[in-house]
């Protein structure tokens, strides 16, 4: 059987990638009856259809432009097929399992099971507790199977193998010289993408929202306080509207803190959601025996996500041009294929620097980042204390998204369509409206070959800072123009 050869040949390239990072020391093997939660990912409808009308709504020059669909049409689009949902459920059900949740697409089953079940369910699966910096987290030291008859109506099981990726780096020593300022606040970022005290929100139908995928909380106290430091000289809110999900115990963490703190002080005054961030470490890098190779993020190298990658300002003491962050997340992805909205602009990229040997990466993949902002050196207020130094793409993302938030108000206001993807729309800037970022490497493989270095910055688009960083006033009048 064909199928069946290609399911096993790639459960054995599954195994020899899976692993368990070092970071993350070994507990116990879980009890069979304690409970676990799986996430079985259904195969969707109509995706090349969902596809094409996201390249319609998304392009500037399409007639359907801006004419976004409803999470109802969506999900009468892509829905799974009665078949696969019939064929999903019998399997859980012939096992005992029965509490689960879906959500509006049905796409996506969530089930509680104890252990004893779910490695029946999944052959080869065995659940351990692991343990870094005091955080728990139960996961599969080995890859699993699930029956033929099964995967085809399946992408995957979520909850077995992935792992949250390292934090943010909090030992960058500050140098010791006098008249330096003490880092990315608020009214840094206004001043060097010129955004005046003005620049907040002001209508009602407005939102934006963070995502907290690294099992890691804000808390509201650490939001209030950072305002009442680094807000006073623009209107703001110092509550989040509303949290979707369950706020877990314990302390705030960085990561979390620094994207609500970031996205409600760059995009002031706007209703924020917080549902419960491009990777960093610069290219990545994967080895492979004697060979190495750049390893792309996830979700950073997604061709439908406007990914953002790092800088900082070319003197650390004042507010000057910016130059490559090292660890600004860049490269070209092994799954997802160059998009036509970003050819040309790579393909430039391409002809035109010196390059990586191309063994280390994959020149038709989608490149990223899109765009880029200041990345280090950021004041955090974190379990009620003001932590300094923070660094990392999870700086800059909110503060991109808290922009464009911005811009979405002032469409609004003309009765114009929010901006949905705006990837497509952004290349055919080509860099208009951008501060360019054309000096600095990042990071890549500590080896003879590239010698730690990745990708570097040079003048138009570049796999390190994309088209650049946003200069507001200048974005803010394109992106009204339609």
């Amino acid at each position: 059987n064909i199928l069946q050869t290609v399911k096993i040949h790639f459960q054995k390239l599954y195994s020899s990638l899976h692993r368990i990072p070092q970071e993350w020391a070994h507990v116990d093997r879980v009890g069979p009856t304690e409970e676990l939660e799986l996430t079985f990912a259904l195969k969707q409808q109509n995706v090349h259809l969902l596809e094409e009308k996201l390249r319609l709504v998304s392009d500037p020059d399409s007639v359907q432009y801006g004419k976004h669909l409803s999470l109802e049409e969506v999900a009468s689009l892509v829905r799974p097929s009665d078949l696969t949902e019939k064929v999903v459920h019998r399997w859980l059900q012939s096992h005992g399992i029965t509490n689960c949740l879906t959500v509006r697409t049905q796409d996506f089953l969530q089930c509680t099971m104890t252990a004893e079940t779910a490695e029946r369910l999944l052959p080869g699966s065995r659940f351990h507790r692991y343990m870094r910096d005091g955080h728990y987290l139960v996961r599969s030291s080995a890859p699993y199977s699930v029956p033929n008859d099964v995967h085809h109506h399946l992408d995957f099981v979520g909850g077995l193998h992935r792992l949250p990726p390292k934090g943010l780096d909090l030992s960058k020593k500050q140098k010791s010289k006098a008249g330096f300022h003490l880092g990315v606040t608020p009214s840094i970022l206004r001043t060097r993408y010129n955004l005046t005290s003005a620049d907040v929100g002001s209508v009602q139908n407005n939102s934006q929202a963070v995502a907290q995928f690294l099992e890691q909380y804000y808390h509201p106290a650490d939001l209030a306080e950072f305002m009442a430091m680094f807000g006073g000289g623009f209107q703001h809110r110092s509550e989040v509207d509303r949290v979707v999900g369950t706020q877990g115990g314990g302390k705030a963490g960085i990561e979390a803190s620094l994207d609500v703190e970031y996205i409600m002080s760059t995009g002031a005054n706007i209703s924020t959601w917080v549902f419960t961030n491009p990777g960093d470490s610069g290219a990545g890098c994967r080895h492979l025996g004697k060979e190495n190779t750049f390893r792309p993020s996830f979700p950073a190298s997604s061709p439908y996500v406007t990914t953002v990658g790092g800088t900082s300002f070319k003197n650390p003491y004042k507010v000057t041009y910016e130059v490559t962050d090292s660890i600004s997340g860049g490269g070209f992805s092994n799954i997802f294929k160059m998009p036509d909205y970003q050819t040309t602009a790579v393909n430039s990229y391409l002809k035109t620097v010196a390059l990586p040997p191309k063994s280390y990466f994959n020149t038709s993949g989608r490149a990223y980042p899109d765009m880029a902002a200041l990345s280090d050196n950021y004041w955090v207020v974190s379990n009620r204390v003001p932590v300094p130094l923070v660094s990392g793409t999870s700086a800059s993302t909110p503060v991109v998204g808290g922009m464009l938030s911005l811009i979405n108000d002032q469409r609004f206001m003309k009765g114009l369509p929010a901006l949905g993807f705006l990837n497509p729309r952004l290349y055919k800037l080509n860099g208009k409206a951008l501060f360019d970022v054309t000096e600095g490497c990042h990071y890549g493989c500590l080896d003879e070959q590239v010698q730690g270095q990745g990708f570097c910055a040079a003048p138009s688009w570049d796999p390190v800072t994309g088209w650049g960083t946003p200069n507001y006033p200048a974005l803010l009048a394109v992106l009204l123009s339609d």
